[in-house]
């Protein structure tokens, strides 16, 4: 296979790892620090995790003296979606577990959670590793979205660990995959069985963290590779002069994205669907913003602008929201009905037909275009898949027909001509920014020193990352201490608390503060490509995001 000079490169990149994990790993002994309790709901998490809840977040320090580590046999999943940097953090492991005992061996299971469920897997070598280090994708191993959740699944998991003699397991995933981490981690010590299951915060959406795990991987690369898209497209924007740019970025439940990249493009608008959810906003108020911002630059002869929209917009309106909750339930109980209708018409006309007069009076305001996406197949979780709604090309009809309103009652809005745009999987297997591929590769290694402690339900945590790496901190916490109870198909289930944009954080207030200012002048920033080789103010630098949330 032909390898570009880029990835040879990248190859060769040796990550940089906090202070503490360049010392002999044979000397580093764990540092128990204080109980920890669950971020809510704290007497029914002690009930469900008796084994696991309350632990102490833990760190490192060196040891008098070099110590035989336990032999590990240890299993690595790669769950969820890709994001950048997956392939350093099973490198780091790797290197870790080699460096700690070199008989220790490494399984990867093949294609998620599943692998470890067909017992489908390989064994890591030096070979192998070396062909993925610093590069983007899951490819190595595969990833999936199975849920490791049931008895009888966590039985099979027993079983499979105990033909390979694993007595470690690392979960790679986001919110739900390390939920899962926790559960079956608590399943492992209820039965006494000597198998450590450890996790990894991975998920470009940026919604896994807390203040000790101060990033999600894969965020800075990918929201670094949007804003060069953007930046692209802000540039020919104000070439052209002539189209006015929607720009929908991947991100369900929170704006952490596209906040991240407004910060580092300065469009003319950014919506945060925190924001609108906090203030009660409708379509038609997110219509009319956007359409006073653009008469307004329209009247300083600027028929051409960016806006960058949230994937999970939709959700966050709270009308649009309520509606689709009940189409939730309805689909829910109607399946049957639902899906012997033949034609999108008819199944439109089903749901209409069965909405409260409320939500009808949302949805029949709504185009038939998203109507029909709305009612599209379900997600795992019997939710609506928001990435496959066009809210971008929403906005640009009702845009269109509020401009034309205002025109009609003599206001001035000159021309407006729109292109719609929707980046998502671009970001996800990206090259790894060297921010990401030196964080990757110190959860992993960091992962191993957990394995070797023993750390069941931990979660890598690897802090103060907006200082230079050699000043970073490694460590652990437990996965109990992010929880909280939501309610999931009809009932109460532990689950990681998302962290959504929060409005009186820097990041966001920063952005208040500027946000007319480039609504109505042209004040875009062209971040450009991915820089990997030169100063380190050039290549290493992480997100504005993270930079502002740890401002003095």
């Amino acid at each position: 296979m032909k390898i570009s000079a880029l990835q040879q490169a990248r190859y060769l990149y040796a990550p940089k790892l906090p202070k503490i994990l360049r010392e002999d790993i044979q000397k580093l002994d764990v540092v128990i620090g204080q109980p920890t309790q669950s971020a809510s709901d704290q007497e029914e998490l002690k009930k469900l995790f008796p084994n696991t809840y309350g632990l102490p977040k833990v760190s490192f320090k060196v040891s008098g003296s070099a110590k035989a580590g336990r032999k590990l046999n240890v299993g690595v999943i790669l769950s969820g979606g890709q994001a950048p940097g997956g392939h350093n953090v099973i490198c780091g492991l790797y290197d870790a577990l080699m460096k700690a005992n070199p008989q220790n061996k490494l399984y990867g299971f093949i294609g998620g959670p599943s692998g470890i469920l067909e017992d489908k897997y390989i064994i890591m070598t030096d070979e192998l590793i070396n062909e993925y280090r610093n590069t983007g994708g899951f490819d190595i191993i595969g990833s999936g979205r199975t849920k490791l959740e049931t008895k009888e699944q966590f039985e099979v998991c027993t079983k499979v660990c105990h033909s390979h003699s694993i007595n470690a397991i690392v979960i790679i995933g986001g919110d739900d995959s390390n939920t899962n981490a926790a559960v079956l981690a608590e399943y492992f010590r209820a039965q006494k069985e000597d198998i450590c299951v450890v996790g990894c915060p991975k998920t470009i959406d940026g919604d896994l963290k807390n203040e000790s795990i101060e990033a999600s991987f894969g965020f800075d690369t990918a929201t670094k590779t949007f804003a060069e898209l953007i930046g692209n497209i802000e540039r020919d924007a104000n070439s052209a002069r002539k189209y006015w740019h929607f720009i929908r970025l991947m991100g369900r439940s929170a704006s952490h994205i596209t906040l991240e990249c407004a910060l580092q493009c300065q469009p003319n608008i950014c919506l945060v669907g925190e924001e609108v959810k906090a203030k009660n906003q409708s379509v038609d108020d997110i219509t009319t913003y956007i359409a006073n911002a653009i008469a307004k630059r329209a009247e300083n002869g600027n028929n051409f602008g960016v806006i960058l929209v949230p994937e999970g917009l939709i959700e966050f309106v709270p009308s649009l929201n309520a509606l689709i909750s009940e189409i939730n339930d309805l689909l829910a109980k109607t399946e049957k009905e639902f899906n012997a209708l033949d034609s999108a018409d008819a199944k439109i006309a089903f749901v209409d037909s069965k909405l409260s007069a409320s939500s009808k009076k949302v949805f029949d305001s709504l185009p038939v275009e998203i109507k029909g996406q709305l009612l599209a197949d379900r997600d795992p979780h019997g939710n609506v898949q928001v990435s496959k709604i066009e809210t971008e090309k929403l906005l640009i009809q009702t845009v269109e027909k509020r401009l034309k309103q205002m025109k009609s009652e003599g206001k001035y809005c000159g021309k407006f001509s729109a292109l719609s745009h929707f980046f998502g999987y671009e970001g996800r297997c990206a090259f790894p920014s060297n921010f990401d591929a030196d964080y990757c590769y110190s959860l992993g290694y960091n992962a191993a020193l957990l394995l070797g402690a023993n750390m069941s339900g931990y979660l890598s945590s690897i802090t103060g990352l907006s200082k230079p790496a050699d000043e970073w901190k490694a460590g652990g916490i437990p996965i109990t201490m992010m929880m909280n109870m939501e309610q999931r198909h009809g009932e109460k289930k532990p689950v990681i608390k998302k962290a959504l944009v929060e409005l009186d954080g820097n990041p966001f207030k920063f952005f208040e503060k500027h946000r007319e200012k480039w609504a109505v002048e042209t004040a875009f920033t062209y971040p450009g490509a991915i820089q990997y080789f030169g100063p380190s103010e050039v290549c290493d630098q992480s997100t504005i995001t993270l930079k502002l949330e740890h401002m003095e």
